[in-house]
């Protein structure tokens, strides 16, 4: 049985480091998120768990993505990123599981994430524009619904979405069973 991480300290450490280094005081990220100052300064003291949803308009205060926040686990670089070393993060208020997958410290463009996905559950994020970041999601098991912006896509075992960070997304299980998909992330210039 593997351990899902309580991060809140960590996720914490990170968004302070993130808005730091940005310059940003706690009522900048405020006004940029729309997530108020009193409870960004509670999730920066590791008081708060968080949801995906809240982590998601924090990281699009801060113009990342919510790998970039989940990647402050500190970890030797490495090529090899064994199962058992991977951090797991359970989102308090839908409970998928999300599984860092990429190895550590490599500089890689691409980050992949492995994500167990609950039967009834939803997520919806407000995405900001991310230049040259954009994602794809591919099933591996059950089924999903996914909205991008006003478009709603089915996805069965073996499809694949791609979607850009510049509209609201919101992936949605309303079957019966789990679903198992994998998203890969990637941070660099989008080809034509």
């Amino acid at each position: 049985m593997e351990q899902v991480l309580d991060l809140d300290r960590d996720i914490g450490l990170r968004v302070r480091a993130l808005r730091s280094a940005k310059g940003l005081t706690l009522d900048d990220l405020a006004v940029r998120s729309g997530v108020s100052r009193a409870m960004l300064s509670r999730i920066e003291r590791g008081e708060s768990s968080p949801t995906a949803q809240l982590l998601g308009r924090v990281c699009g205060g801060l113009a990342v993505t919510l790998s970039t926040l989940f990647a402050s686990r500190e970890a030797p670089a490495s090529p090899l990123s064994r199962r058992s070393s991977q951090m797991v993060w359970r989102d308090p208020g839908s409970g998928y599981l999300r599984r860092a997958v990429s190895p550590p410290g490599t500089g890689s463009a691409a980050t992949i994430v492995e994500v167990e996905f609950p039967a009834g559950a939803r997520v919806a994020f407000e995405t900001a524009r991310l230049a040259g970041a954009d994602q794809q999601i591919v099933m591996l098991e059950g089924r999903m619904e996914l909205t991008v912006g006003e478009d709603t896509h089915r996805l069965d075992p073996g499809d694949c979405l791609h979607m850009r960070f510049e509209q609201p997304i919101a992936f949605s299980n309303p079957f019966g069973a789990p679903a198992r998909y994998i998203l890969v992330l990637c941070h660099g210039p989008t080809r034509p």
